[in-house]
């Protein structure tokens, strides 16, 4: 499948079922959006990624029933659960890139050692396990842009389709990319990506940097085994 990337109508086809990617146009409302950036406003500037811990002001907005939580409720069987959030920004002095991959771990409370689960890493201060990829592939990563995303500002590449090769190895990862074609997920502020966990993605360098700011929030709705518990957000 391949998409050609300056033809912005084309993102309203993809489906996050078949594609593993779908943009909800104006999904978060103007005064919503101010209320979350007003939330997220303390966090440090120029980092490229801020792991989000107990923001208390944020969290009403990830519940099931809030503004960001019941876009995933809508897809999810069960309740879903905020069991990660990032805080993106991309500014010419924090801007990087990002090679094709899958996300591959998620953020538990301990470390307890159930088969399927590792290895074992810290990022950002918590605990990371590589689950099996059946965890992965329940999951729901959402992205809520806080500022537009043009062309020019490296917008997320993902490859459609993707996330139903399982987990890919790292010397297949171009091969599967070229095979299901590159999409550029441009965004107006207010707009909402929502993305099978393990889809392939990939970022570039912005060519004309601005603030980029984007709320990446992933959603589980079920327990993991053996005693493991989401670190949640």
């Amino acid at each position: 499948m391949s998409i050609e990337l300056a033809n912005v109508a084309h993102l309203d086809r993809l489906s996050l079922d078949s594609d593993g990617a779908e943009i909800v146009r104006s999904a978060i409302g103007s005064d919503t959006l101010r209320m979350i950036r007003e939330a997220l406003f303390d966090q440090p500037a120029d980092q490229a990624g801020i792991r989000l811990f107990g923001v208390e002001d944020l969290r009403p907005f990830l519940e099931p029933d809030g503004a960001i939580g019941k876009l995933a409720a809508l897809r999810m069987k069960g309740s879903p659960r905020a069991v990660r959030a990032i805080l993106f920004d991309k500014t010419p002095s924090t801007n990087w890139s990002l090679a094709w991959h899958q996300d591959r771990v998620i953020a538990v409370q301990d470390r307890i050692e159930v088969a399927g689960f590792g290895p074992w890493s810290r990022k950002h201060g918590a605990l990371h396990v590589a689950p099996p990829f059946e965890v992965l592939s329940r999951m729901i990563t959402l992205r809520v842009h806080l500022d537009p995303v043009p062309e020019t500002n490296a917008p997320l590449l993902i490859a459609p389709g993707s996330h139903r090769r399982g987990r890919i190895a790292e010397h297949d990862v171009l091969a599967v990319v070229g095979e299901c074609g590159v999409v550029s997920c441009l965004a107006a502020a207010g707009d909402a990506w929502l993305y099978a966990t393990p889809i392939l993605h990939a970022s570039e360098a912005a060519a004309i940097p601005a603030h980029r700011r984007i709320l990446q929030v992933d959603f589980a709705a079920e327990p993991l085994p053996g005693g493991l518990q989401w670190l949640d957000v």
